[in-house]
């Protein structure tokens, strides 16, 4: 495989990833995730310990999660059906770039894809209905290191769509602010 476009976002630890897409009469090939290109752009490969498949209606937000650090969790993400607006916000107190956030589309045209080191803040919105995200997670899903921010905290003023009502989990919609997140001690420490 060839022709991966990659650039770095303003936030450290970040990368979009834009692979060629094939096309002809029986349909379409693109592989979105190619080691080659991401060792190149990010300096290492990612260990994939898990892989996770969501299907989203529209409005759906997803989000904002994150791991403590370490171990952390790093996330490869593409949308495979459909569209989603996919937000890395960095949660990581001393960071630069603290409070900031990168919104990218991905979607089944141009088959984008996200990375985020540990540390990074990760949400979605799906964009359409019967929405597909794929990510590629670099350790096991773990409930007592895993945290969430209210991805409709002010302070963050993420861009959600103005003419969808976010539909939330449970657990996302009871999410700490940033404010108190950081005040019960759960956002991750920038490494550097």
């Amino acid at each position: 495989m060839t022709g991966v476009q990659s650039k770095a976002l303003s936030i450290a630890g970040a990368w979009v990833f834009e692979p060629s897409r094939f096309d002809d009469d029986r349909g379409r090939f693109v592989a979105p995730y190619q080691e080659a290109a991401f060792v190149e752009a990010v300096g290492a490969p990612i260990r994939v310990a898990q892989s996770n498949h969501s299907v989203s209606a529209r409005g759906v937000v997803r989000g904002v999660h994150f791991a403590d650090v370490p171990p952390g969790q790093a996330k490869y993400v593409y949308c495979p059906s459909g569209a989603v607006l996919d937000v890395v916000v960095d949660l990581r107190v001393g960071s630069p770039t603290f409070g900031q956030h990168e919104a990218i589309v991905l979607d089944s045209e141009s088959y984008r894809a996200v990375y985020l080191s540990e540390g990074l803040g990760h949400a979605f919105c799906a964009l359409a209905d019967q929405t597909v995200a794929s990510y590629l997670c670099s350790t096991p899903y773990a409930p007592a290191i895993e945290h969430t921010v209210s991805p409709l905290d002010p302070a963050l003023g993420l861009p959600w769509p103005t003419d969808l009502t976010p539909i939330l989990s449970e657990r996302d919609a009871a999410a700490p602010t940033v404010a108190e997140a950081a005040e019960a001690g759960l956002l991750p420490r920038y490494l550097g």
